[in-house]
């Protein structure tokens, strides 16, 4: 028999007992459904973790003023002065592995444009913050070194901010008042959305730093400096040269704690994206255990089949079927049941993924390779279990078979 034979001949069986064909098509198709549900889920959740890491920053790491025990007591972050314009310089200059630093000082202030006033957070900064960071502008441009040099009055707006400040007027050109300073709005920030700790990363306003600490702060140590190694793998030396560096300059001794705080915020997503990985795995492993039970189905109704069938059996042996031939035409109905639940069950998951996002606000990433897994799965349920059945009837004996009744 040709293969457009056996199909037809599989076909016809299934119509003859259409009722238990779609009952084991629909146990198929739940199994199915449910794990490229799931996998949507965790699709949604590893995505917006990547992104979150992209946006971070380049190679980013984090130099932060604070933590030092002084007298028995305990400093948070932030709790000492130490750090200062001139660390950010000898960082640059020391450490060959860093290749982009930017001091940083911030504060929360109230923004204030026409009628309408804002509570954000300010961040003066270096030009090189934006490419260490990644910010891309929507419209208009950065601030300058000059800008830096002569601490000019001008800023650069997150996208939250010109959100309830302007509405849709274009900011670009116009002046807001910083607490008492007029600064002239020079660009907006592309939106990056919330970050992994939740925080709005869109709510801020960028300055220079002479501008932050000339005009607003009064202050001349530093809160951070934002620093970009060159490479990924240069990440773990650049942290060990900085320490080394930093303690060296604030003339730290083997004993004493360091007076900053240095973090690699790429490690705690990556973290993240190793948990939600894992999540995901163990979610479609309990998924795929419906898909298990949907296989025994097909499996119990094969081996079914092949019983009402013997005496059938022992007439296409008899006219001269072979033992292969009778295997692949059981073999080749369990793979059709199994084939058209998974279609069934590629439609039921995409319509409960739709549903599972529309309902509980919970996001989810469909992609051709979901689809494309859930089909293999059905196929693949198909063929280890409808091999067992199929191969029992190949070894059955065509005199026995014509006896049945």
């Amino acid at each position: 028999m040709n293969g457009k034979t056996i199909l037809r001949e599989a076909f016809a069986a299934m119509r003859r007992n259409w009722i238990r064909t779609v009952l084991t098509m629909l146990g198929i198709a739940v199994g199915v459904g449910a794990f490229i549900c799931v996998i949507a889920l965790g699709n949604a959740g590893t995505s917006k973790l990547e992104t979150q890491l992209q946006n971070l920053g380049e190679n980013f790491l984090w130099v932060e003023a604070g933590s030092r025990s002084r007298n028995g007591l305990r400093m948070g972050a932030r709790g000492s002065r130490t750090l200062v314009l001139a660390d950010a310089d000898a960082i640059v200059q020391q450490v060959p592995v860093i290749k982009s630093v930017s001091p940083n000082v911030d504060g929360h202030i109230q923004v204030v444009y026409g009628g309408d006033n804002w509570s954000t957070q300010y961040r003066g900064v270096t030009p090189e913050y934006f490419q260490i960071r990644r910010w891309t502008l929507r419209e208009g441009s950065y601030f300058t070194a000059a800008d830096v040099e002569t601490g000019e009055p001008v800023c650069v707006l997150g996208q939250t901010v010109v959100d309830n400040l302007f509405g849709n007027e274009d900011p670009v050109g116009k002046t807001v008042r910083m607490g008492t300073l007029p600064c002239k709005v020079v660009g907006v920030l592309a939106a990056k959305g919330v970050a992994a700790t939740g925080q709005d990363q869109d709510d801020f306003i960028v300055v220079p730093i002479t501008t932050a600490q000339k005009r607003i702060t009064g202050q001349f140590w530093l809160d951070d400096i934002f620093l970009s190694a060159v490479a990924e793998d240069a990440m773990v030396p650049a942290t060990k040269q900085i320490v080394a560096l930093l303690r060296e300059r604030h003339h730290l001794t083997a004993g004493e704690d360091d007076d900053f705080n240095l973090r690699r915020p790429e490690d705690v997503v990556k973290a993240q994206l190793a948990t939600a990985h894992i999540m995901t795995l163990l979610m479609a492993s309990v998924a795929s255990l419906s898909l298990l039970v949907g296989g025994i189905g097909v499996m119990n109704i094969m081996l079914v089949s092949v019983i009402q069938r013997t005496r059938e059996i022992g007439i296409r042996m008899a006219v001269g079927a072979t033992e292969w031939e009778t295997q692949l035409q059981f073999l080749s109905e369990a793979i059709v049941i199994s084939a058209l639940g998974g279609v069934v069950g590629i439609l039921l998951g995409a319509a409960s993924a739709g549903v599972v996002s529309s309902m509980f606000a919970m996001p989810t990433k469909l992609t051709p390779g979901v689809f494309a897994l859930g089909s293999i799965f059905a196929a693949m349920t198909g063929i280890v279990f409808g091999y067992y059945p199929a191969r029992k009837a190949s070894q059955l004996d065509p005199i026995t078979c014509l006896r049945y009744e």
